[in-house]
C-alpha cells in the first residue's frame, strides 16, 4: 500500500472519530440539568467506544464520591450495582488514576490488587475487558469514567483509549457547568422559598414603569383587605393612597406611582397607613431602599412591609387586660375599704357578731388580691423566663388527689371521678405547680359546668411522658377559639378564664407546664359539648419498668439523664427569655435568675456545669458574682454582656472567665461557645501512650503537644489536635463520623458532618496529605475515617 493511501485512512479515521466526538459534544451541550447530563456524557462515552456498560463517580474537594451514575444497565439492574457488598471499595480504589488505565482481564489485575472478587448483578464475561480515565477540569481530577465488555468480546483499543481521554476533557467542561447551573438554581429557589415564605412582606418594582416585578405571599396577604372582589393586586396600584408618618398624603390617583419611586428617597421603619377610595385601611412598618443602575439613576425599589394589625390587636388586648385587671383589684379593694371604715367609724355600736363578719370580708377579699395579685407575678415570672421549677419524683396520685382536696375545700363539689392507669410511673414535678394547673383546671371545669355534671380526671402513661385530661361536660368552646385558649390576654364568654375571672389561669398553667418540659392542648367538639383539657409531664429518669412501645430509645433515655444544666444570671427578661429558648433547644437544662442573691442557693440546689453570667448586675458587678461562685463550685464561666469595650474583655478573662459574648448574639454562636468551653471541662480525658505517635513522616508527641511532618512542626488548632489524637489512638480502626461529632464536638445524634469533612481537609493540607491518594488519613465513603495503621 502507498504511502499517500495510509495517510489518506488515517485521516480519515480522525475525521470520523473527530465526527462522532463533535456529534457526541453537542449532545451533551443540549441541556443545563445535571442528572441529564451525567447519564449523556457516559451513554456518549459508551457509544464512542463500543462498550457494554459504563459507570462514573464524581468527586468533591476532599476526595469524596458525590455522584454516581450507571449506563448500560435496567433500573432493577443499577439499583442492585450500587448495593453490592465492597462495591464501593472498588471504585475508591481506582478513584485515584491519573492516566488512563486499559486492562484486557480486569478479574485478574483486581486479584493482583488485593481486592476482593467482583460479582456484579449483571452478566460480564468471565475475561472482563475494562477502560478507565480520569475527568479533569481546570488541571484538577473531578471523577472517573469507567468503561467495560467491549463489544465482539473484543480488547479496548489505543483509538478507544484516545477518544475516552478526549472527550472526558470535553464533558469535564460541560459537567463543571450543570454543576454550577444546579447549585445556582438550587441556591435561587432557596431563596425564593425564603422570600415567599418570609413573615416580612417583600415587594420590588421597576421605576421606569412603575409596575411590580415581584412580591411574595405575605405582601399579597397584608393588602388582601384592600382588594376588591378578585381584582388582581396590581388594581391597587392605581387608587391606594398612602399616608406618611409626617402626615403627608400620597394618592396614586394623582401621583404615578413611577414618580413617586423615581424621588429615590430611602425610607427605613416608617409607619404608613394604606387606604382605597371607600375607606378600608391597612397600617404598615415600611422600609424601602433604591437600587441605582449604573449611570446613577434609580432602577428599581426593594420594598418591605410589616402588618401592624396585629400590634394594634394586641394593644388594645393590653389595655383590656389592664382595665380588667384594675376592675378585679378595685373590687376587693372598695369590701376592704367598705369593711374597714364602718368598724373604724361605728366601732362601739356594733356588736360581736357584726364585727367579726367585716372582718371575715377584709380577710376574704384580702386573699382574693392575694389570688390575683401572685397571678400576675406568675405571669410576669413566665415571660421573663424567671418561673423556677423545683422539679422532684412525685408519684401521679399523690398529685391528683391533693390537687381534688384543694377543689373540694374551695368549691365543696363531690363529683370529681378520678381514672388513673396502673402501674404510672413517677413524674419529675414541682409539686406545688403542677396541683396549681390541675387545681385551675378543675376550677376551670367546675365554673363552666353544671353542679349535677361529672368532672373526670384521668393519667396514662405515653412513652417518657404521662399525659393528665381534665373532662367536663359543660359549655365547651366554639372551634376558633381553641388556638387562643392559652394565650395571656385572651378572655372569651366561655371556657377561657380561671376561677378568679382575670383570664390568666390557662396561661399560666401553659408556663408551668412547658416548664416542665411538657406541652398542654384543649379539645372541644363545639358550644354546649363540653372540654378535655390534656397536659403532659415527663416521667423520672430511672423509672424501674420497661417503657411502651414508641418510647424513647436507650440512646435518647441516655442522653436525657446526661443533659447539663446551665445557670443563667441576667437582670434584662427579654435576654433570659431568649438564653432559655437557645439552652433548651439544644439539649440543655437551662436554670435561670435576674436577681444575683439567688445566685449561691441555685448553685447548691441545682449544681449547674456551667453558668452565663452578666457583667453588670443590679446591685452588684458581674465580677463579684464570679468570683463567689467559683469559690463554691469549677465551673467554666461566660459572660454576656453589652459592653465590648476591650478593658471589659480583658478584665473577665483576667477575673478567670473562661469566654465573653457580646451582645446582641445569636443562639448558634452561644451554643458554640457553650460547646466549647464544656470541651475543656466536660470531655472525659483521654489516656495518651508515653511513646510518640510515627507513622512514615509523622509523628505526634503527645507530652509535648506537639505535631511533625519530617522533623517539620505542624500547626494545628485545637479541633484538628484533638481530632488528628483521636485518630492516632485508634489506629487502623473505622471511626464513624456520629463517634467523631460526639467526641469532638460534643454533638450528640448530629448528622451534619460538614464541620468534620472540613477540619479533616484542613489536617491533609497541613500534613500535605492528598485525598485522592492519601497516606495518612483514609476516607471510608459513607462511613467514616481511619489512620493508617504503623509499620
Amino acid at each position: 500500500m502507498r504511502r499517500t493511501e495510509v495517510l489518506e485512512r488515517e485521516v480519515k479515521t480522525l475525521r470520523e472519530r473527530l465526527s462522532r466526538l463533535s456529534e457526541a459534544s453537542l449532545r451533551i451541550n443540549e441541556t443545563l440539568d445535571f442528572e441529564t447530563v451525567l447519564g449523556g456524557v457516559l451513554d456518549s462515552a459508551r457509544v464512542l467506544t463500543g462498550s457494554r456498560y459504563g459507570v462514573m463517580t464524581l468527586r468533591d474537594s476532599t476526595g469524596e464520591i458525590l455522584d454516581c451514575v450507571a449506563s448500560g444497565m435496567t433500573p432493577e439492574q443499577s439499583r442492585q450495582f450500587w448495593k453490592m457488598p465492597d462495591g464501593m471499595r472498588f471504585f475508591v480504589a481506582f478513584r485515584g488514576i491519573k492516566e488512563p488505565l486499559r486492562l484486557r482481564d480486569f478479574h485478574g489485575h483486581i486479584r493482583e490488587m488485593g481486592l476482593p472478587e467482583f460479582r456484579p448483578p449483571i452478566p460480564v464475561s468471565d475475561v472482563l475487558t475494562f477502560l478507565a480515565a480520569p475527568v479533569r477540569h481546570r488541571g484538577e481530577s473531578v471523577g472517573n469514567i469507567y468503561l467495560a465488555e467491549k463489544e465482539g468480546g473484543c480488547a479496548f483499543t489505543q483509538e478507544d483509549e484516545d477518544t475516552l481521554v478526549m472527550f472526558a476533557s470535553q464533558a469535564a467542561l460541560v459537567i463543571a457547568n450543570a454543576r454550577r447551573y444546579r447549585d445556582e438554581k438550587k441556591a435561587k429557589a432557596d431563596l425564593e422559598a425564603l422570600i415567599n415564605t418570609s413573615p416580612v412582606g417583600v415587594a420590588v418594582f421597576d421605576v421606569s414603569t412603575g409596575k411590580a416585578v415581584s412580591f411574595n405571599r405575605e405582601a399579597v396577604r397584608i393588602f388582601e383587605n384592600l382588594r376588591t372582589g378578585d381584582r388582581p393586586p396590581e388594581e391597587l396600584l392605581e387608587i391606594l393612597t398612602f399616608r406618611r408618618a409626617d402626615g403627608r398624603n400620597v394618592s396614586l390617583r394623582d401621583v404615578s406611582l413611577a414618580q413617586a419611586l423615581s424621588t429615590g428617597e430611602t425610607i427605613r421603619a416608617e409607619e404608613v397607613v394604606f387606604e382605597v377610595p371607600d375607606g378600608r385601611m391597612i397600617r404598615a412598618l415600611i422600609n424601602a431602599t433604591p437600587i441605582h443602575a449604573d449611570d446613577g439613576r434609580v432602577a428599581s425599589f426593594v420594598v418591605t412591609l410589616q402588618d401592624m394589625t396585629h400590634l394594634e390587636e394586641l394593644e388594645r388586648m393590653r389595655a383590656g387586660f389592664l382595665a380588667m385587671v384594675s376592675h378585679e383589684l378595685r373590687a376587693p379593694l372598695a369590701a376592704i375599704k367598705g369593711s374597714s371604715t364602718t368598724v373604724l367609724g361605728d366601732a362601739v355600736s356594733l356588736g360581736t357578731s357584726e364585727m367579726v363578719q367585716f372582718f371575715r370580708i377584709i380577710d376574704q377579699q384580702a386573699d382574693h388580691m392575694g389570688v390575683l395579685i401572685n397571678d400576675l407575678l406568675d405571669v410576669a415570672r413566665i415571660q421573663a423566663g424567671t418561673l423556677t421549677i423545683n422539679s422532684e419524683a412525685m408519684a401521679v396520685t399523690t398529685l391528683v388527689e391533693q390537687a381534688r382536696n384543694t377543689i373540694l375545700s374551695g368549691w365543696g363539689r363531690n363529683n370529681i371521678h378520678i381514672e388513673l392507669a396502673p402501674d404510672l410511673s413517677p413524674v419529675m414535678a414541682d409539686r406545688r405547680r403542677i396541683v396549681q394547673v390541675l387545681a385551675n383546671l378543675l376550677s376551670n371545669a367546675a365554673r363552666h359546668s353544671p353542679e349535677t355534671s361529672p368532672i373526670v380526671v384521668t393519667a396514662v402513661q405515653e412513652g417518657v411522658h404521662v399525659a393528665f385530661s381534665v373532662t367536663d361536660k359543660g359549655r365547651g368552646v366554639a372551634p376558633e377559639r381553641l388556638p387562643h385558649l392559652f394565650q395571656k390576654l385572651h378572655k372569651g364568654d366561655s371556657e377561657g378564664a380561671d376561677d378568679t375571672g382575670s383570664g390568666l389561669g390557662l396561661a399560666i398553667c401553659k408556663g408551668i407546664v412547658e416548664a416542665h418540659g411538657g406541652r398542654i392542648w384543649a379539645e372541644s367538639q363545639g358550644v354546649g359539648l363540653g372540654t378535655r383539657i390534656t397536659f403532659t409531664i415527663p416521667i423520672t429518669e430511672d423509672a424501674g419498668h420497661a417503657s411502651p412501645a414508641g418510647s424513647a430509645s436507650p440512646h435518647v433515655r441516655q442522653m436525657e439523664r446526661d443533659r447539663i444544666r446551665i445557670l443563667v444570671v441576667d437582670d434584662d427578661p427579654q435576654t433570659l427569655r431568649n438564653v432559655r429558648e437557645a439552652l433548651s433547644k439544644s439539649g440543655y437544662v437551662p436554670v435561670v435568675t435576674g436577681d444575683p442573691d439567688d445566685v449561691p442557693l441555685l448553685i447548691q440546689e441545682h449544681r449547674p456545669q456551667l453558668v452565663l453570667l452578666d457583667l453588670v448586675l443590679p446591685g452588684t458587678d458581674g465580677i463579684e458574682v464570679m468570683e463567689s461562685i467559683l469559690e463554691h463550685a469549677d465551673v467554666p464561666i461566660i459572660f454576656l454582656s453589652a459592653y465590648g469595650h476591650e478593658e471589659a474583655i480583658a478584665r473577665a478573662f483576667d477575673a478567670g472567665a473562661d469566654d465573653y459574648v457580646v451582645k446582641p448574639f445569636s443562639p448558634t454562636e452561644l451554643t458554640a461557645r457553650i460547646r466549647a468551653a464544656l470541651r475543656k471541662r466536660t470531655l472525659p480525658s483521654q489516656v495518651l501512650p508515653l511513646e510518640p505517635f510515627a507513622l512514615g513522616d509523622l509523628t505526634i508527641n503527645y507530652a509535648a503537644r506537639k505535631v511533625t511532618v519530617d522533623g517539620h512542626p505542624i500547626r494545628l488548632t485545637d479541633i484538628e489536635y484533638r481530632l488528628l489524637v483521636e485518630f492516632s489512638i485508634n489506629a487502623g480502626r473505622i471511626l464513624t463520623y456520629n463517634y467523631l461529632l460526639e467526641r469532638i464536638w460534643l454533638a450528640w445524634g448530629s448528622t451534619d458532618n460538614r464541620r468534620l469533612r472540613s477540619a479533616v481537609k484542613n489536617i491533609r493540607r497541613k500534613l500535605h496529605d492528598e485525598a485522592s491518594n492519601p497516606t495518612y488519613i483514609f476516607n471510608e465513603p459513607r462511613v467514616g475515617y481511619r489512620l493508617g495503621m504503623p509499620e
